[in-house]
């Protein structure tokens, strides 16, 4: 089977599977969460792992390396002031500060082109350490 890819503007492949696996969170809900990471060898964005709808946003973070960058998307569901259900997109930039700084360059300058990709994102967060993003971080965007 023939995988098609594209280009990030640093140079870094973003997978077909990257774009598919969001597409099938964003349209068909099967997804709670995705996160990626870069392969430094073979320069792509490939996806790392996918979180069912039944997992929560702390199982999210559990996933997240305490040493190495990786990028996420949530799906958020919350109830408004005005008691609607909504679903709002979040990008993740988790860059901790235990990370080589090979890495956290590579995830700064190739983020760009995994969002462009990623169409439809409504926020984007940027963490170095677990309380950049909290829960409460996420609620208070979404809001």
């Amino acid at each position: 089977m023939a995988m098609a890819f594209k280009m990030a503007t640093t140079g870094m492949w973003v997978t077909d599977d990257c774009k598919n696996s969001f597409m099938e969170m964003k349209w068909k809900k099967v997804h709670r969460y995705i996160v990626f990471k870069i392969d430094e060898k073979s320069r792509r964005v490939t996806v790392d792992k996918v979180g069912g709808p039944g997992e929560s946003y702390d199982d999210l973070t559990a996933s997240l390396p305490i040493d190495d960058c990786r990028y996420a998307v949530f799906d958020f569901d919350f109830v408004t002031v005005d008691n609607c259900r909504k679903s709002k997109l979040f990008f993740i930039a988790w860059s901790p500060a235990a990370s080589r700084i090979r890495a956290k360059m590579l995830y700064a300058t190739s983020k760009d082109g995994l969002r462009r990709v990623l169409d439809g994102i409504s926020y984007e967060v940027q963490a170095t350490d677990p309380t950049e993003m909290g829960i409460d971080v996420i609620k208070h965007k979404a809001n």
